[in-house]
């Protein structure tokens, strides 16, 4: 439950969770804290970080991560870090890419890719150091396989590769990545993806048992929990009622 710093006494672990005031990252910290973690709860709504830490007495931080520059600060005040779980992340899916507004790419990238980016960058240089820590990266089935939702589908194909290159570069340094995939989880996802009330409501309505944001969890502590000589590289988890792949064809009314 402690990992030993350099003065050879042990301290409490340490875990950095980003988007926590909700789904996912909320799930993720409960659990952390329940394995003895001390966890900074990073998050925009300070209603939902201060019920999250009253519940799990984590530590919360009002910050949005596009803030690159209080978000470094914020790394360099709590010290070394050993799991960062990048979960903050959004998408936009009002329009397709051609209907899109600039401002919303640009919102899609820095949340899902820039400030992932940024996070891993203000925690690597402690645990390259220590020769130990852990990245988890929140991905998405969309980054792996086609879906009508480009923006964010490009946003999440670059947390694979940045996954998978980091983890090449990170190569002789004792410091882990793993890439979580998860396919529908039943979260607030949709209440910030789609605007419009009744495209959101056939959105939300799958109509199948969806992945919980706990079942999630489990994944990301699984990986978290096995061994330092052994990375979980990538999970993928979705529905049994939801797959993905395929072809599909649609005629073309042609202007000739």
């Amino acid at each position: 439950m402690s990992a030993a710093n350099t003065t050879g006494k042990t301290r409490s672990r340490i875990a950095l969770v980003t988007g926590a005031s909700s789904g996912i990252g909320a799930a993720t910290a409960v659990r952390l804290r329940a394995d003895g973690y001390t966890v900074h709860a990073l998050a925009r709504r300070v209603d939902r970080l201060d019920s999250l830490a009253s519940a799990t007495g984590c530590i919360p931080h009002a910050l949005d991560v596009r803030d690159h520059d209080a978000l470094l600060t914020l790394a360099e005040s709590i010290g070394p870090v050993d799991v960062l779980v990048n979960n903050a992340g959004l998408a936009r899916m009002d329009a397709r890419l051609a209907e899109s507004s600039i401002e919303d790419l640009v919102t899609t990238i820095d949340t899902n890719v820039t400030s992932a980016m940024v996070a891993a960058r203000a925690v690597l240089p402690a645990m390259i150091e220590r020769n130990q820590g852990h990245i988890v990266n929140i991905g998405s089935m969309a980054g792996l396989y086609p879906l009508p939702a480009a923006s964010y589908g490009t946003s999440k194909g670059a947390v694979h590769l940045l996954s998978l290159n980091l983890r090449l570069e990170l190569t002789g340094t004792g410091v882990r990545v793993t890439e979580i995939n998860p396919g529908r989880v039943s979260t607030e996802f949709y209440d910030v993806a789609v605007t419009d009330p009744d495209r959101r409501s056939k959105f939300k309505d799958s109509g199948v048992d969806e992945v919980t944001a706990d079942e999630v969890a489990d994944a990301i502590m699984y990986a978290v929990d096995v061994p330092r000589h052994v990375n979980i590289n990538r999970i993928e988890l979705q529905p049994t009622e939801q797959t993905y792949g395929g072809s599909q064809f649609d005629r073309v009314d042609w202007n000739d």
